[in-house]
């Protein structure tokens, strides 16, 4: 039964989110509940299963999202579809295991491309994970498109907005005035109630906020709060060539409480190891 298939699929699925502020300011670790849903499934009960995973943390707008969204439209079909050709949720699935699980980014980047295609490209403004993919391989301006692209449809995502500005900064090599002169902004009025991330914004936008003070921030916070302060200060310093710092601190972020013990599913705490892993720094 449909109930019997989402009581399976609930089993499988680790979250990383939370409506609680005071909790990681992450992004989802598993793709959606309903890429484990049969393909049985109707578009009400695959909409209704949505729900409860989010596209991003801008939880007023993932209705609508997923409603507009044409790749999680569905038909009834027979069991057999099961083992029909891959669908865009699969692939994209497949792209974060390939990301969290195996550190692969290159196979990532294949799957999240696959996806997309597949999807007539309805899913590009949504594979913020994609963007990760592209700064890890050294595709800045392809980084950057994609979390403009993102941005566009969610405009208060904090952490889209520095990875833009990094993918910016790369993009010279460190070279020009940081922060980058065409960075993206919140909305005017508009801000981020969590500390951790307000100090993040306002340290990569050069609002006065620094280095010391995402420190603190962290020291302050809970162990989700400690892992983001160190994560992005490691990206931070590696997006103004302070690599020796810049490796103190993603060492120490890949190797925190949180990515080592109820945070290891997070996606971002895989980016702390990728990083790891593709500088060669020895956690």
């Amino acid at each position: 039964s449909i109930l019997h298939t989402l009581h399976i699929a609930i089993c499988h699925c680790t979250y990383s989110t939370s409506s609680n502020t005071n909790t990681a300011p992450m992004k989802p670790t598993i793709l959606h509940l309903l890429a484990l849903l049969p393909s049985f499934c109707t578009e009400s009960t695959a909409a209704a299963a949505a729900a409860f995973l989010p596209f991003s943390r801008n939880h007023d707008n993932d209705n609508a999202a997923i409603k507009k969204h044409s790749s999680f439209k569905k038909t009834t079909k027979s069991s057999s579809s099961l083992y029909a050709e891959p669908s865009p949720r699969s692939l994209l699935q497949k792209g974060m295991q390939s990301f969290q699980r195996d550190l692969d980014v290159p196979t990532s980047l294949a799957y999240f491309d696959k996806a997309d295609a597949l999807s007539d490209n309805s899913l590009a403004p949504y594979l913020w994970q994609r963007g990760i993919s592209y700064y890890y391989l050294d595709l800045f301006k392809e980084g950057s498109e994609q979390f403009r692209l993102d941005v566009r449809l969610n405009p208060l995502d904090v952490e889209e907005i520095v990875w833009d500005i990094a993918c910016l900064a790369r993009m010279n090599d460190g070279t020009s005035d940081f922060p980058p002169e065409k960075r993206m902004a919140l909305p005017s009025g508009k801000k981020d109630r969590r500390r951790i991330m307000s100090t993040v914004y306002s340290l990569f936008r050069g609002d006065g906020a620094m280095e010391y003070d995402l420190r603190e921030a962290g020291h302050q916070g809970n162990i989700s709060d400690e892992f983001y302060s160190l994560f992005y200060l490691g990206l931070y310093c590696e997006v103004r060539n302070e690599t020796t710092k810049a490796e103190t601190y993603m060492k120490a972020a890949a190797s925190s409480a949180y990515a080592m013990g109820n945070g290891a599913g997070d996606y971002m705490s895989s980016c702390a190891k990728v990083h790891c892993k593709l500088r060669g720094w020895v956690v």
